[in-house]
């Protein structure tokens, strides 16, 4: 029963892809969440979703929407422009928040989602899913148990063939709404599962965008070079200009002692592979994951995440972090030399941006 010290009652405001192919069959899926409510202006996108959510009630007017019974979380996947609006009237109902990444297209607007929620006395996390991938949950306690050595790099390739045609409306690639492109919509991911994978926070990194392939008014790729505080080297590749066919998604830990290497692990769906290769003879080695631990990284995430709020205990990690990993992204952007094609695309984005924001300021979904 939704609501009860069982399980929780979830709405999820924004009834895009992401709700309708992982969240939704996520909150049904978990043993300690019910789906109680659907928020979306779309008539169309109530009803996709709601089909994996029949009990659910549907609404296009966010206040009946957080004043339903049974409500007690919200999961925020809207386009990302309107993810403030949404988490501080969550906040204002005593809703606690799961919302997805980015928190907001901009750090203010981040720091302000954060305060609210801290004000009202609710839980905010974001949406780090692969932080819940088997893989990577069984990576994070090798490297905890010393089985790499001394981790002296992460290298993560994170890529997807994103074209214009992708949707009927590609806000990804709309600067004013989704506040950049594959650097802000895909990096934030390897930035988090560094961090969870290492237990320690990056402190410095440097960006470089790319606009090669498609004419979007955002990048298509970018490149990522930072450190954590004990001198881990951090690599990434995140791009929109991959092709489906190729190997897009890996994942590689490199110690003294052995290599770690994942691969098809980073998204959404469970499975992919770990392996082992060790520096004292180049042997490979096939971590084997348990079937019942490779659960969907939404199930795991829905199933902590209620957990947490059941319980009544503290996040596992709360939005100060995430506020830590938006600052190096911002960072990292702001830092791109002046006078290169980076810079002046990152002036077009932010002037589209500020457009937008005032545009839209009232939309609720």
């Amino acid at each position: 029963m939704a609501g009860s010290t069982q399980t929780l009652g979830w709405g999820i405001a924004g009834c895009g892809w992401v709700a309708r192919d992982f969240v939704a069959p996520a909150v049904t899926e978990a043993r300690n969440a019910d789906p109680v409510a659907l928020l979306d202006p779309s008539p169309g996108a109530l009803s996709a979703t709601g089909k994996l959510a029949p009990q659910a009630s549907r609404h296009t007017d966010l206040g009946e929407f957080l004043s339903g019974p049974g409500l007690d979380a919200v999961y925020v996947a809207t386009p990302n422009h309107l993810h403030r609006e949404i988490v501080e009237a969550a906040a204002a109902a005593g809703k606690h928040v799961l919302c997805e990444k980015p928190l907001a297209p901009a750090l203010p607007d981040a720091e302000a989602m954060a305060a609210a929620c801290r004000r009202a006395g609710v839980v905010l996390s974001t949406a780090f899913d692969q932080r819940f991938h088997a893989a990577h949950r069984r990576l994070r306690r090798l490297v905890s148990e010393g089985a790499l050595g001394t981790v002296c790099s992460v290298r993560i390739h994170y890529a997807c063939w994103l074209p214009p045609e992708w949707s009927e409306d590609n806000w990804r690639a709309d600067p004013g709404r989704a506040g950049g492109g594959a650097l802000t919509d895909l990096a934030p991911h390897g930035l988090d599962l560094v961090q969870y994978l290492l237990d320690e926070s990056l402190e410095s990194v440097s960006a470089r965008l790319q606009r090669r392939v498609f004419d979007y008014p955002v990048e298509d790729g970018a490149a990522l070079v930072g450190n954590t505080g004990s001198g881990v080297l951090f690599l990434q590749h995140v791009s929109y200009s991959t092709p489906e066919v190729y190997p897009r998604r890996t994942l590689e830990v490199s110690g003294t002692r052995a290599l770690a290497v994942t691969t098809d692990t980073l998204g959404q769906e469970p499975g992919g592979t770990l392996e082992l290769v060790r520096a004292s003879d180049g042997s490979r080695e096939r971590v084997e994951i348990p079937s019942e631990e490779n659960l969907s990284p939404f199930t795991g995430q829905i199933e902590s995440f209620s957990r947490t709020i059941l319980e009544g205990r503290e996040p596992d990690h709360g939005p100060e972090r995430d506020l830590h990993t938006m600052r190096l992204l911002e960072e990292a952007a702001s830092a791109i030399p002046s006078g290169s094609p980076e810079s002046s695309s990152q002036k077009k984005i932010q002037k589209t941006k500020e457009k937008t924001k005032e545009k839209t300021k009232g939309e609720t979904a």
